[in-house]
């Protein structure tokens, strides 16, 4: 192993095991000086300041769910766009440039396919 290869991971361990501490430190730190009264409305699941209601049943729309999914799908398309654009600029071979047209196309005829099929319509 070269030294600059082992100076390199000492400064990764070494940060993950500051960070770790940090992180240890904080929930000790919160369990000591927290304060410890017990009432019945902190025993409840819903704290807001408003009584818990008995149990209602209410049907989830699955249209949220939907539009969540596309929203990370080109959230996550726009992740991989920004660094592929910034490599790209550096004159990469143009084989790059179609792999990126291919995901594109992709993700294009997903959203043609959810739209095709209506589930973009907010009803």
């Amino acid at each position: 192993m070269t030294e600059a290869y082992a100076i390199n991971w000492t400064a990764v361990v070494l940060i993950g095991v500051v960070g770790f501490g940090a992180v240890l430190g904080m929930f000790i730190t919160s369990r000591i000086i927290a304060p410890r009264k017990w009432s019945a409305s902190k025993d409840s699941p819903y704290e807001c300041g408003i009584p818990a209601s008995p149990f209602s049943w209410s049907q989830i729309q699955i249209k949220y769910y939907v539009f969540a999914i596309f929203f990370v799908i080109f959230d996550v398309e726009a992740v991989f766009l920004f660094p592929w654009a910034l490599v790209f600029m550096k004159a990469v071979p143009a084989a790059v440039f179609y792999e990126m047209i291919i995901f594109i196309a992709i993700l294009f005829f997903g959203i043609l396919y959810g739209w095709k099929k209506g589930v973009l319509q907010w009803r």
